[in-house]
């Protein structure tokens, strides 16, 4: 997320510090001062103004960038850029509230072992503990959690408004995150989801004015098990609840698989009311499941044929 230069810039930089100042204090190339500048400017971590021929740096106020400054300075005695660097933000992300190795590496994806060596780094320096197998931050250093997250966010929405300006986030964790936009998003790592997704699997609805797109760089393609996860984190009214039901009767989902990826959203328990109601045929009534009203019919879908495919629309 971020490279070990450029958390020593950030760490380092005064407001209105030169690239030659920066250079002196962290004992660097010029150049390869001027373009750690140059990406965090690119991130809206910091910006540049011209005096005369010299370029100075200024920090930007975004949240992030405050933490971790605010960090720096209460704790100069820790080197932050050198614990920062790898997978350290990664897990820091997931270090929410007290979490085992393996409840952290699920979360974020990764080898245990890579989890515990992040951990040990900072079990070594005294930022978290342990207790009943659990890792947890010591003192005030849970404000590494909050840097890592507010980092995150903050370079998700330089990504978003690069693409479309009035994009809001629906849903996000540290490398993937879910928006709605105003406009079509044409750019990588941008995956179309929600109602336009189901036309790929022959069901295809009215639209809204809204597209939905989930970005992520290790996905080649929505599956319907995301797709149904990302229409229920869009709306998780009756009627959307209505569509999971019908994609899930239309297209053979494996079950793990959804509920994998329901744990992943923080859905476990409607999807399981949504697999319930299918394997019982309806027979089941869950308070989880609020597809239909007590007394009142199923939501009713109209179907239309049309060029082979099938239109859906709510009556």
């Amino acid at each position: 997320m971020l490279r070990r230069i450029e958390l020593e810039v950030l760490a380092t930089v005064d407001r209105g510090d030169t690239i030659s100042e920066l250079a002196t204090k962290l004992d660097h190339s010029e150049s390869y001062l001027s373009r750690a500048v140059g990406d965090l400017v690119e991130k809206g971590l910091v910006y540049t103004e011209r005096d005369g021929r010299r370029k100075r740096v200024i920090p930007s106020d975004a949240r992030a960038v405050e933490l971790y400054q605010d960090l720096v300075r209460q704790h100069s005695h820790i080197e932050f850029p050198e614990l920062l660097i790898g997978k350290a933000l990664e897990v820091l992300y997931y270090l929410d509230q007290p979490r085992t190795v393996s409840e952290i590496a699920d979360r974020s994806d990764n080898y245990r072992n890579t989890v515990n060596r992040v951990l040990k780094r900072f079990r070594d320096r005294g930022l978290v503990g342990t207790a009943d197998g659990r890792y947890e931050f010591n003192a005030d250093f849970d404000r590494l959690h909050e840097f890592a997250r507010e980092l995150a966010h903050h370079l998700h929405r330089q990504r978003l408004e690069a693409v479309a300006p009035k994009g809001t986030i629906l849903w996000e964790d540290y490398d993937e995150f879910l928006a709605q936009a105003e406009t079509e998003i044409d750019a990588e790592a941008f995956h179309e989801t929600g109602l336009a997704r189901f036309a790929a699997f022959d069901l295809q609805f009215l639209l809204t004015g809204h597209r939905y797109y989930v970005y992520s760089e290790e996905l080649d393609a929505v599956s319907p098990a995301e797709l149904c996860c990302h229409t229920l984190l869009i709306d998780d009214g009756s009627r959307h609840r209505s569509y999971c039901l019908l994609l899930l009767s239309h297209v053979d989902v494996d079950g793990a698989d959804l509920r994998a990826q329901a744990a992943k959203y923080g859905l476990e328990d409607v999807i399981d009311a949504l697999l319930q109601y299918l394997e019982t045929q309806g027979e089941v009534e869950d308070d989880r499941l609020r597809v239909r009203e007590i007394g009142q019919p199923y939501p009713q879908i109209r179907v239309h044929h049309r060029r082979g495919g099938r239109e859906f629309e709510d009556l």
